[in-house]
């Protein structure tokens, strides 16, 4: 009986993990952020959960701000990436999955493809990754761990490729699905497959999908990678159910790993960059959180521990950098706590174990029941500029802002939200 109730609260977490898939300076892993309009990828144009729009809302009425349209969609935490005025997600209904296009404007579909059979279980049914757009071309992985290229225009298949198959990929902890989000570095995608056979971190040929390298054999967990440089040595730093590793783009050499072992392997908060030389990781399950020092050298790499504690325990939404503050959430409880020390500064809870992004002095800030609140990101205090509930119902997938427009999505609809007018 202890071992059922055991194996349940851990169901129960690994809902809250299963879309994570769950730094600031992130040069060169900005898929398509060439205007403020734009969200391409997981957290954003530079993977930190920071949009640089300007001239948004300050405040909004008791109803909440306008709604430019509101769709129905399928069972999925999936995230939304936009360019271009193109919207992209994955979904699930029935027994298909789909990765579907969207016109930003009016939410009209334009286009859909089927991706797989419905991933089921009893945490929620659906995909959990969010698509990466670079040029005009739309990365997508399915639950079951089938990776597209797309073209954004017609969604004509590119290529494909099975992690499964193709790798011999094992996604995360039984009940979980694929989720990590794919990353492009430079002419490749990146991405975790959960082999144990030396094949756990591959890079593919994003043109045609061809392996250029494969390393390490970790399992898989729910964390997107991140590219970072430090003292201009450029590494790509991935999240496993082993820990926090580092490897060479150029042919997935490990530079440095630190074991970050969780209960049943939930790591799920994206690694957060901390400039110049610093990298932040935190998980749940009473595991906290750290900050390390990389360290460079001529020949070899290195990593130092600066500070480690339960401060913050990202169970699956990753933290925010402003300046020397980390705002996140703590298990659930949202917090502002110091980076260099983990001293805490304020916190308030309220909104479950939400999720958030930052814009334009504020966080926007989405409670697990779909309450959207706004808030002044200072260190002083919480201060709280407006809130509406938008959505009901389970509400854990991270917002999106590009142009002007906040895009929430449940496991029923997707809403568009103006933070303009």
């Amino acid at each position: 009986m202890k071992n059922k109730t055991r194996y349940h609260s851990f169901l129960k977490l690994v809902t809250l993990c299963l879309f994570c898939l769950f730094g600031v300076f992130l040069s060169g892993s900005t898929p398509d952020a060439g205007s403020k309009g734009e969200w391409p990828q997981w957290l954003g144009p530079n993977r930190n959960g920071i949009s640089n729009e300007t001239g948004l809302l300050k405040s909004w009425p008791a109803a909440g701000p306008k709604i430019q349209w509101r769709i129905p969609l399928g069972d999925g935490y999936s995230g939304v990436a936009i360019a271009k005025g193109k919207v992209f997600t994955l979904f699930s209904q029935g027994n298909d999955e789909f990765i579907i296009r969207l016109e930003a404007k009016t939410g009209k579909e334009i286009w859909r493809v089927r991706s797989d059979s419905t991933y089921k279980d009893v945490n929620g049914n659906g995909p959990r990754s969010t698509p990466t757009i670079h040029g005009d071309v739309v990365y997508a992985l399915g639950a079951h761990g089938k990776l597209y290229a797309l073209q954004t225009k017609n969604g004509d298949k590119i290529w494909s490729s099975n992690l499964r198959e193709a790798f011999n990929g094992v996604g995360p902890s039984e009940g979980a699905g694929y989720g990590t989000s794919p990353l492009i570095e430079d002419g490749m995608l990146l991405v975790e497959t959960g082999s144990n056979n030396g094949k756990a971190f591959v890079a593919l040929n994003k043109k045609n999908g061809r392996t250029i390298w494969q390393a390490e054999s970790d399992s898989a967990a729910f964390a997107s990678p991140v590219a970072i440089t430090v003292n201009g040595m450029r590494q790509i730093v991935f999240f496993s159910a082993e820990g926090a590793v580092a490897v060479s783009p150029k042919d997935g050499k490990t530079y440095w790993r630190v074991p970050w072992k969780t209960s049943y392997n939930v790591n799920a908060a994206t690694p957060l960059f901390v400039p110049p030389d610093k990298i932040f990781i935190s998980s749940g399950y009473e595991t906290g959180a750290t900050l390390l020092r990389i360290k460079t050298g001529a020949v070899s790499t290195g990593i130092e521990e600066i500070w480690k504690s339960k401060a913050m325990q990202n169970i699956y939404t990753s933290s925010i950098l402003l300046g020397e503050h980390l705002y996140g959430f703590d298990k659930g409880t949202l917090k502002c706590i110091e980076a260099n020390t983990g001293a805490e500064k304020w916190k308030q809870r309220g909104f479950g174990v939400g999720t958030l992004i930052y814009a334009d002095g504020h966080l926007i800030v989405l409670s697990d029941k779909g309450k959207l609140a706004l808030v002044e990101a200072t260190p002083t205090q919480y201060k709280e500029k407006a809130a509406a509930e938008i959505l009901t119902g389970r509400t854990i997938t991270v917002p999106a802002l590009a142009d002007g427009k906040l895009y929430l999505r449940n496991m029923k609809e997707l809403v568009c939200v103006d933070l303009v007018n």
